[in-house]
């Protein structure tokens, strides 16, 4: 993926700066510690624990923001994310009652998915994007092949049979594909929506498993999806009444008379 995203940067001519690397090189190890630590933690908790867990970035980004910039961010963002992540709980079916080595070891892979979310909402709007995804992949891809060689076995144990495909469409999609549209995107928006829209995932898992695999909904998946989609709507009210705001505010404007006063 790495090697896909610096050939189509070099074939687009994008300039390369230093600042660029130096912000790839920082999301990049929040990313590879995210998935390091969600990695390493599933070996020691249960999957539903470590989904539910990883989904609560959805509520570590609003906290990470106050941490960095000193103010709370909008009610809605707040409340949409704790509602969230109630549904990411109730999809689950966690039981987090008996906190295990492995729970914490995912909880920091959550903090870290966070950060990395934020720091792409600061670093967006002013890199290029192909490179800043380039250099983060590249990265991720650098500390992994190294812990691998050194913790896991050597080279051989990288070398799988039958892997092509599956490497294939990781790579382009999973990978290219979904960081270069988050990347790119969230110039457009705050890390609290990023991260709102991030624990949609499982609702999407859902419909397109009673669409492709013939599945049924169970109670939990419907009403985990519902309020998961619910933090998303609570995330936009305030930007309904702004909008809502600036509509009437325009429309005022234009019935005011010329040089009159109202």
């Amino acid at each position: 993926a790495a090697l896909v995203m610096i050939a189509i940067a070099l074939l687009k001519r994008e300039k390369l700066y230093l600042q660029t690397v130096k912000a790839g090189l920082l999301v990049g190890f929040f990313l590879f510690n995210g998935y390091s630590f969600q990695t390493v933690g599933l070996a020691y908790t249960t999957a539903a624990n470590a989904g539910f867990l990883t989904g609560l970035s959805v509520v570590l980004v609003p906290l990470v923001t106050v941490v960095l910039d000193r103010r709370w961010p909008p009610a809605g963002v707040m409340a949409g994310a704790v509602c969230a992540a109630c549904g990411l709980a109730v999809l689950s079916s966690a039981d987090v009652a008996g906190f295990a080595a492995g729970d914490l070891l995912v909880l920091c892979c959550a903090l870290f998915f966070a950060l990395h979310i934020v720091f792409v909402g600061r670093f967006s709007p002013h890199h290029p994007t192909v490179w800043l995804v380039a250099v983060q992949i590249a990265t991720v891809a650098v500390l992994s092949g190294l812990c691998g060689l050194l913790l896991e076995g050597g080279i051989r144990k990288l070398v799988v049979a039958d892997t092509g495909p599956a490497l294939l469409i990781t790579a382009l999609f999973a990978t290219c594909l979904a960081f270069f549209t988050q990347n790119y995107m969230q110039r457009f928006t705050s890390p609290g929506h990023t991260a709102i829209i991030f624990a949609t995932e499982p609702v999407f898992t859902a419909i397109f498993a009673v669409l492709l695999l013939k599945e049924t909904l169970s109670p939990n998946t419907s009403l985990g999806g519902a309020l998961i989609v619910a933090g998303m709507l609570l995330a936009e009210i305030r930007n309904f009444s702004w909008l809502t705001k600036r509509q009437r505010k325009t429309s005022r404007q234009r019935k005011r008379p010329a040089g009159g006063s109202e």
